[in-house]
């Protein structure tokens, strides 16, 4: 495997002063607490928890912004925090609730910046400045200061601010938080578009939609312990929640008789008299096509679907268990 982010034994300790009557009172909060992953070249990886699991501060980490405890991180050959100057050319970054940009410059301007700070050639930088402008559609406010933008239009300009020396590596915690359903639909369909030229995106989000929708794999963590790293039809197999068979009857047919009642509830199913919806939880021991067959003998039906657990379902079960 090519393992282009190796993670080992990653700690991040903090420590706090409790101030009593006549003495400080020292304790140790465990942040991050021997994380280790690993990420392949151009994989689109999900880092999912509640607040205060501790994601961000494994980014920060990741970045080289903070210096762990203990524990070992490569990525792309780069130790982060020792050799941060030469590492930072091949990165790019947002954290969602902090921006990089200046607020008074107009968005132009701050581009030229980071041209001159990341030492872009002029014509890869017009060739890239241009794809971002045409990809994010940052011209409508190209030339307004910052403090002028919506928190959609800044993200975008954010997104393109963190690709201007087109870097290999993009770690995103919540790029997307508070957006529109347009904006936000721009800018996932943008990721999607740069993941699939290649890029590593590592990405952290509440947005479980978004997990959904853009990554392979995903990692989870929990009180800063990773619970869990794999797919989502693995993460799905493990959850011990039951697929449900939604069942629509026709109109006219919401009247149930004393047999089709025993049958719903001999699977321990429900009934919405009023939507005309029966919901049965399909469990390990029963055979959907059976259970179908015979829901199509009982009931006059205008539709029916299984439907598996979703994302946020499965990610409680697993926090939970």
């Amino acid at each position: 495997m090519n393992k282009y982010i190796e993670v080992s034994d990653l700690c991040k300790d903090y420590t706090l002063y409790k101030r009593k009557i006549f003495k400080r009172e020292k304790e140790i909060i465990h942040a991050v607490r021997n994380v280790s992953f690993s990420v392949k070249k151009g994989e689109f990886l999900g880092y999912i928890g509640p607040n205060g699991a501790g994601k961000s501060t494994t980014i920060k980490m990741l970045t080289g912004i903070l210096t762990p405890t203990s524990g070992e991180v490569k990525v792309a050959g780069f130790c982060p925090w020792k050799e941060r100057k030469k590492y930072v050319r091949n990165i790019g970054v947002i954290f969602g609730q902090k921006t990089q940009m200046w607020w008074d410059l107009p968005v132009k301007d701050t581009y030229k910046v980071l041209k001159a700070i990341y030492r872009v050639p002029e014509a890869k930088f017009k060739k890239q400045l241009s794809f971002l402008i045409d990809r994010l559609e940052i011209m409508q406010f190209y030339e307004q200061p910052v403090r002028q933008l919506s928190l959609g239009q800044r993200m975008r300009a954010e997104l393109a601010a963190c690709m201007i020396h087109d870097p290999e590596i993009l770690f995103l915690d919540e790029p997307t938080i508070g957006l529109d359903v347009v904006s936000k639909h721009r800018v996932l369909s943008f990721l999607k578009e740069l993941n699939a030229e290649g890029k590593t995106i590592f990405l952290t989000t509440h947005d479980l939609n978004d997990i959904e929708a853009l990554c392979e794999e995903i990692l989870i963590i929990n009180h800063g312990r990773l619970i869990y790293k794999g797919s989502l039809t693995a993460l799905k197999k493990r959850a011990s929640l039951p697929r449900l068979l939604k069942i629509r009857l026709k109109e006219g047919y919401y009247t149930l008789s004393q047999s089709q009642k025993k049958f719903i509830d001999a699977y321990n199913g429900e009934f919405n008299e009023q939507e005309g919806e029966i919901v049965i939880k399909i469990e390990n021991t029963h055979k959907p096509a059976i259970l179908a067959r015979e829901v199509l003998q009982k009931f006059e039906i205008e539709d029916f679907k299984i439907q598996d657990p979703g994302i946020e379902e499965v990610v409680r079960d697993i926090y939970k268990n």
